[in-house]
């Protein structure tokens, strides 16, 4: 007998699989019954087949490398120094420094960290040619492993401005791009878009074009890594494969410039999808939306505390949001296997066409005259806006479900007196060179009303 069970069963075609399930369908529409469009212009099928592929690649069985992060607002740098240490202590494995300001000491942030072992990534605020200069020496002589995460095109499209002007700003970028003791300088920030409503297919060109501009601006002087930072949506399978999708993309594009071909991907659970009421749900999400990263292959990935979204950061909150990762990696064995998903013929189909879809859009804003020209006309928030649109129409359908808000709320939960901070952005005036895209929640009109009535 063959060791094989597999082998003492015939092979069933694509068309005999289809064949059974129009039997069983005993007259309903097949397309109808069984196919579910989605927003980025892709059927889900009910089955997928080994003849839609060539030759499927195999499995690989590698020890993966992602690592438990927290991402840390620095506001004191003594603070922050004792909350770095602690959080090392209690399983994370790298950290965000969020730094508000260039009077904060990264010296003094860091003093006592292992920064030769632990991955540190720093966002700032601002845009300062001598503050990156002072990480730079610190990072050179602590033999630190140190990204920064600069990104003026993404400022400009969250805030509608440049830290002060085009030219200056990449002016200021040019000077950066010179230190050599960075892992990776520039960073694309493709969160923006998720987080207001783009659908994946534009999230992936928006990178694209986005990098893009980086890549025509300064060519052979990015000579590390590009960084993306990305936020994962609900959609599980699909969040699998747009990371996946990323990477191929990336792939494409820095063989044109002959820059690095691998990208650092950080990614963390998506703000749009989370709510202020049944808060807890927000775990559930978070979960899922960290087992997409796992699976879809991000090097990095910070959790958003469950409430995030009305407390003040808190020791508790981030405790919950990094063990979540913690039992991932040690319990779940999330850290057992390079690239678990190869192989499954839906991931691998979804991938191809979101990738495909997005080259297209990708060529088309190009032949447009680029990603900073759309931005300015207004053309890349116009199109989010109407994708978010969309989205909203079905959250306030109940056809996009939100557990605990749109879908079997809890009528007694009250939250009016627990706000800490508002969970709701404010407008501010201000005057901007293009209109920013900006953050928005799915359940926030919902939210707003049920606060109103409490």
């Amino acid at each position: 007998m063959s060791n094989s069970l597999f082998h003492e069963f015939d092979a069933v075609s694509a068309a005999q699989w289809k064949q059974k399930i129009q039997v069983d369908l005993k007259g309903a529409d097949y397309n109808q019954t069984l196919v579910t469009a989605t927003q980025e212009g892709i059927n889900i099928k009910p089955f997928y087949h080994r003849e839609t592929f060539g030759t499927v690649q195999a499995v690989a069985t590698k020890t993966t490398k992602w690592k438990v992060t927290q991402r840390i607002v620095v506001t004191n740098a003594s603070a922050a120094n004792a909350t770095i240490k602690n959080i090392l202590k209690r399983g994370a494995e790298s950290v965000v420094l969020h730094i508000t300001n260039d009077q904060i000491s990264i010296a003094e942030v860091l003093v006592g960290v292992a920064v030769s072992t632990v991955p540190i990534h720093i966002e700032m605020d601002f845009l300062s040619v001598a503050y990156c200069a002072d990480i730079h020496a610190f990072a050179k002589e602590n033999a630190a492993s140190i990204t920064l995460g600069v990104d003026v095109i993404g400022n400009l499209a969250s805030k509608g401005n440049w830290f002060e002007n085009l030219t200056s700003d990449h002016e200021a970028v040019a000077q950066i791009l010179k230190f050599d003791g960075f892992r990776s300088v520039l960073t694309v920030n493709v969160n923006v878009y998720q987080n207001a409503g783009a659908t994946m297919v534009q999230q992936l060109a928006y990178a694209l074009a986005h990098v893009n501009e980086y890549l025509n601006h300064y060519g052979a002087n990015i000579t590390n890594t590009i960084t993306l930072n990305v936020t994962v949506g609900t959609h599980y399978f699909f969040e699998i494969s747009k990371l996946k999708a990323l990477r191929q993309l990336w792939s494409v594009l820095a063989k044109e410039y002959n820059v690095h071909p691998e990208c650092t991907i950080i990614a963390s659970p998506s703000t749009r999808n989370k709510t202020l009421y049944d808060y807890n749900v927000n775990m559930l999400r978070t979960t899922t939306e960290c087992m997409s990263a796992v699976l879809g292959g991000a090097d990095f990935i910070h959790n958003l505390p469950y409430d995030s979204l009305y407390h003040h950061a808190n020791e508790f909150g981030d405790r919950i949001s990094r063990n979540q990762l913690r039992i991932l990696k040690d319990e779940s064995y999330f850290d057992k296997t390079d690239n678990p998903t190869e192989g499954s013929y839906y991931i691998e189909n979804i991938t191809q066409q979101l990738a495909e879809k997005a080259l297209t859009l990708f060529k088309n804003i190009e032949s447009n005259g680029g990603f900073l020209k759309q931005l300015k006309a207004g053309t890349i928030q116009r199109k989010i806006k109407e994708s978010a649109a969309k989205e909203q129409t079905l959250f306030d359908e109940g056809k996009e479900i939100l557990l605990g808000t749109n879908r079997y709320p809890n009528p007694n939960d009250r939250m009016k007196n627990d706000l800490e901070i508002s969970p709701f952005p404010k407008k501010q005036a201000r005057k901007v060179l293009v209109a920013p895209i900006l953050t928005k929640r799915l359940a926030a009109k919902l939210e707003q009303e049920r606060l109103h009535n409490e």
